[in-house]
This record gives C-alpha cells, sequence and structure tokens, in this order.
C-alpha cells in the first residue's frame, strides 16, 4: 500500500513536473525571436541600455566586423583589428520591434562623429548596425534616410549599415558590467547618467 502511494505521488510530480516544461516550450514557440548586432561606442555602454528594454531576452558584448579570428579585448584596442565594440541583441519581435530597436539605437548615442564616441576614439568605437536579414537592412537605411533628410542632427548620420558576418563574445568580465560595476569612475560619470536620461526618455519601452 505504502509503495502503491509513493508511486501515486510519483506520477503526479513528475506529470505535473513535464506539464509545466510544455507549457514553458509553448511560451518560447509563441516568441519571434531575432537577433540584431550593434556598435555605437564603448560596449558596456549599449549593453546596460538594451538590456532594460522589455523584448530583449539578452544584449551580449562581444565583437564584430572585422578579420582577425577570437580577437582579445587587448587586440581590438589597437584598432588593427578590423572589430568593433558591439552587442548582440536577441529580442521578441511580437514585443518589441525592429523599429524601436533601432529607435533606441540612434537615440542613445551621436551617429554623426566617426569612429567616436565622447573621449572613446578609434575604429573600434564606429557606429554600425550588422543586420541579420533583409528586412533589417531596409528598415536600418529607410530609418537612416528619414533622419537625415529630417535634419534631426546637426551633420549627416555616419552609421555604417553592414551585413552580419561574424560575432566573437569577449571576455566573461566585459558582460553585464555595469551593473556589476556601477561604483567604477567610467560607469558612475559616463554610463550612470546616459542610464538616468534613458529611463526618462524610454519609459514606456522599460521591463516592468
Amino acid at each position: 500500500m505504502k509503495q502503491s502511494i509513493i508511486i501515486f505521488v510519483l506520477f503526479f510530480t513528475v506529470n505535473g513536473f513535464i506539464s509545466k516544461l510544455v507549457f514553458n516550450e509553448k511560451k518560447m514557440s509563441n516568441k519571434k525571436l531575432e537577433k540584431i548586432t550593434l556598435g555605437n561606442g564603448c560596449f558596456w555602454c549599449t549593453e546596460a541600455v538594451f538590456e532594460k528594454l522589455d523584448g530583449v531576452i539578452s544584449a551580449v558584448s562581444g565583437y564584430s566586423g572585422g578579420t582577425t579570428e577570437n580577437p582579445t579585448y587587448k587586440e581590438v584596442c589597437t584598432g588593427k583589428t578590423g572589430h568593433a565594440e558591439v552587442i548582440q541583441v536577441t529580442f521578441d519581435s511580437s514585443k518589441i520591434s525592429i523599429e524601436k530597436i533601432l529607435e533606441v539605437f540612434f537615440k542613445t548615442h551621436d551617429p554623426t562623429t566617426l569612429n567616436r564616441q565622447g573621449n572613446d576614439v578609434g575604429t573600434q568605437y564606429r557606429s554600425v548596425i550588422f543586420y541579420h536579414n533583409a528586412k533589417q537592412k531596409e528598415i536600418a537605411e529607410q530609418i537612416k534616410d528619414k533622419l537625415d533628410n529630417a535634419k534631426i542632427f546637426n551633420k549627416p548620420i555616419v552609421t555604417q549599415i553592414t551585413k552580419f558576418t561574424n560575432f566573437y563574445l569577449a571576455e566573461n568580465y566585459h558582460q553585464n558590467y555595469y551593473e556589476l560595476n556601477k561604483s567604477q569612475p567610467y560607469c558612475e560619470f559616463v554610463i550612470t547618467p546616459k542610464i538616468e536620461k534613458f529611463n526618462k526618455v524610454f519609459k514606456e519601452l522599460l521591463k516592468k
């Protein structure tokens, strides 16, 4: 009798666990996941911004657009690898559109400065959109043209719109850097003010 009760309990426990797994899989299958790779200066800043957006599953720091395989941060900082500091954004397009992603991209850096964002200078800090499909390319070009034609910025936009070819994950200490190092001077004086402004401007897009 005791053994029968144990088997009965185990059956419903396992059955409940499996049902939960199936439910979670259905939830994931309902998501329309896309990736886009973006560079707009130091990836510590960019990652901190995009991680806050509702619908963004992950924002991972890395290197893209160059010829050197498996580059290190030190190598990328020389400007000789051809890589840009980027984040690879995975997002649920049923919750946040590519248009909104790119709106945030253009509004959270200066896309008119060539190979520079503030005091960060070099080709590794260039403004660049690495598109992963034809739709992303089309929308990125349309938004860039509209911003230029509307004279939103005082100078022409220099953002590159380039086909995605590679992505190399940055070293572990770069991941989630801002959240783990808020008292670090660069974070305190550069990233925190940017995040505070971002939170006000894009309040309706933030994760709850």
